[in-house]
């Protein structure tokens, strides 16, 4: 039975896909459970249209993504904190800081998106990866110096 997915299923396909199951499969898991419909001329013709409405959405997120990260390339933080003995930092600069830094900028940016490996604790200038789309990723500099 061909059937168009609403909804994304593991190890099947991704929402708005047309895959091929077995009957059993879609009348008791699949189609009572919204994960999917039947795939007729109507379903279709819906999805479809679904489908282009989805790609324009994804392209125009994309742009405001890539406008964000020109600006956000142009933009640097300067974290200061408090620092011990051999230059050591007390604490750590995380992506929730950073976050909150651009924030006051005027950027409001979700500190999930910051792809910070592991939290800063040292003093230095860093790139610090930032994904904005799933192909839009840009660095913005953070300087961590002393108070």
């Amino acid at each position: 039975m061909k059937v168009i997915l609403t909804e994304d299923v593991d190890r099947l396909g991704e929402a708005g896909r047309i895959v091929e199951v077995k009957d059993g499969y879609a009348r008791n898991y699949l189609l009572p459970r919204n994960l999917a419909l039947v795939a007729n001329r109507s379903n279709m013709a819906v999805y479809e249209e679904i489908g282009r409405q989805k790609q324009a959405q994804d392209t125009r997120a994309q742009r405001e993504a890539e406008a964000l990260g020109k600006r956000l390339e142009k933009m640097s933080c300067t974290v200061p904190v408090a620092v011990g003995e051999g230059d050591r930092i007390f604490g750590s600069v995380g992506s929730q800081h950073i976050s909150d830094l651009l924030k006051e900028q005027g950027v409001e940016i979700d500190r999930r998106a910051i792809q910070l490996e592991e939290p800063i604790r040292a003093l230095g200038v860093y790139d610090v990866p930032i994904r904005l789309h799933p192909e839009v990723e840009v660095k913005v500099k953070v300087w961590v110096v002393r108070e």
